[in-house]
């Protein structure tokens, strides 16, 4: 059974939030604040958080950075109403697995839910690729241990999201091949659209950034069609 971290400041939506998806079968834990739930996140597992963004004393952008940077690694939705573009672009920036503009019906919450724990649920138990994908992946001077989501670059160990070990996954296990913007898109993410594929750019990006110190890597754009993982030998 999922359980989900509710970060929202109106107790009566909270109240609805947390009933619609207890319903649905869920265990659902409610935060009234930024600050709560930072620091529920940060000490209990959850299968996804459902934040607001205008939140009191830690607003919801601010608490997702705040879980990339303590290497919390879970799914999570924004729920709010900033429906500008450019508030929906921060929050897929952000690594955000759903932008959800109110008003929304509940339903349509629920539905949205389900198909984001779908995908996470697939993505962990999904056949590796190319008939089995090891734990240390090697290309060029670097590594990825992919279960512990370590990458070591020249002496360097950055810890990767769930998300960006997978994409470097992909790379690896395809140098010099040309990735498609929208296999990697359906393969990730399952979906394609503009908001996921902007935030498939901001991943590209912080790949790029780790693997600099490493001369013989370069992810190269096929402009139009996808990406590239370069070697040289």
């Amino acid at each position: 059974m999922a359980h989900i971290l509710i970060v929202e400041d109106d107790p009566s939506l909270g109240f609805l939030l947390q009933d619609s998806l207890e319903s649905a079968g869920y265990t659902v834990s409610l935060c009234p604040d930024g600050e709560q739930g930072l620091a529920a996140v940060s000490q209990n597992g959850y299968d996804l958080c459902v934040l607001d963004v205008m939140l009191p004393k830690l607003d919801g952008f601010t608490l997702a950075r705040e879980m990339r940077q303590r290497g919390v690694d879970v799914p999570f939705m924004f729920l709010t109403a900033k429906a500008l573009k450019a508030d929906r672009l921060q929050g897929f920036e952000l690594g955000c697995d759903d932008y959800l503009t109110k008003p929304f019906g509940l339903e349509e919450l629920v539905y949205r839910v389900k198909a984001i724990l779908r995908r996470t649920a697939r993505s962990a138990a999904a056949t590796p690729l190319d008939g089995g994908s090891p734990d240390l992946l090697r290309f060029g001077a670097s590594s990825l241990e992919f279960n512990n989501q370590q990458l070591h670059v020249a002496g360097q160990t950055h810890t990767l999201t769930h998300r960006e070990a997978e994409l470097l996954r992909l790379f690896a296990l395809h140098p010099h091949q040309l990735l498609r913007r929208e296999e990697i898109l359906q393969r990730l993410w399952q979906d394609d659209g503009y908001f996921v594929g902007r935030s498939l750019d901001v991943f590209i990006s912080r790949l790029r950034k780790y693997l600099q110190p490493d001369a013989s890597l370069k992810i190269t754009t096929v402009h139009g069609r996808g990406y590239k993982l370069e070697i040289a030998e």
